[in-house]
């Protein structure tokens, strides 16, 4: 790099030499161009590659190929479960003993199952009749606790107006007698 000096006491500058700024352009030229011919090649290869046809013709040519292929395709594998499927039952039931055993083998497991489902049957039905009996309970025991306090509150009432109704009865019975004595003191 070069300086160069300024008068009045001033700082130096610097300045890139011509050399300098060329090769840091011909770097970035450079880059430039790998990262231009990286994306080229890509974009060359994924079209050598794509197994998308380029053409109407060819995308239709595709679809009948698959509509035809799949279902062979399906078919065969279709036909191999079966052959090994078979070839397994055919190795395991060799013999009437072994099929014989297999076969109470299975009835076992479903006499298994059944018990469990009948179980679990009890079960459910023994806790839903729990559930009912609560409630039942809880329903009865409640319209007791009502019955009894809607009878005390209505005796409480009852009294009240006996007792209301005896202070009426003697308060007009002594309007009359004083009514009465009133007019017989007029008369």
């Amino acid at each position: 790099m070069a300086t160069t000096s300024n008068p009045g006491g001033q700082k130096p500058t610097t300045r890139k030499s011509t050399a300098t700024r060329k090769s840091a352009s011909t770097r970035s030229t450079a880059r430039k161009s790998a990262a231009t011919t990286k994306t080229t090649t890509r974009r060359a290869t994924s079209r050598a590659t794509s197994t998308q046809p380029q053409n109407r013709v060819g995308q239709a040519q595709q679809l009948a190929e698959r509509a035809v292929l799949v279902p062979v395709g399906a078919s065969i594998l279709a036909r191999e479960n079966l052959v090994s499927t078979v070839k397994g039952f055919a190795t395991k039931y060799r013999t009437r003993t072994s099929l014989e055993r297999e076969l109470k083998r299975y009835e076992r497991r479903g006499a298994t199952a059944r018990n469990r489902f009948e179980r679990q049957v009890r079960r459910t039905r023994t806790k839903f009749e729990r559930e009912l009996r609560q409630r039942r309970t809880r329903v009865e025991r409640t319209v007791k606790q009502n019955r009894r306090r809607i009878e005390r509150e209505f005796g409480s009432v009852r009294k009240d107006v006996e007792k209301g109704s005896g202070t009426l009865t003697a308060r007009v019975e002594k309007l009359v007698s004083d009514a009465t004595d009133r007019i017989g003191s007029v008369a």
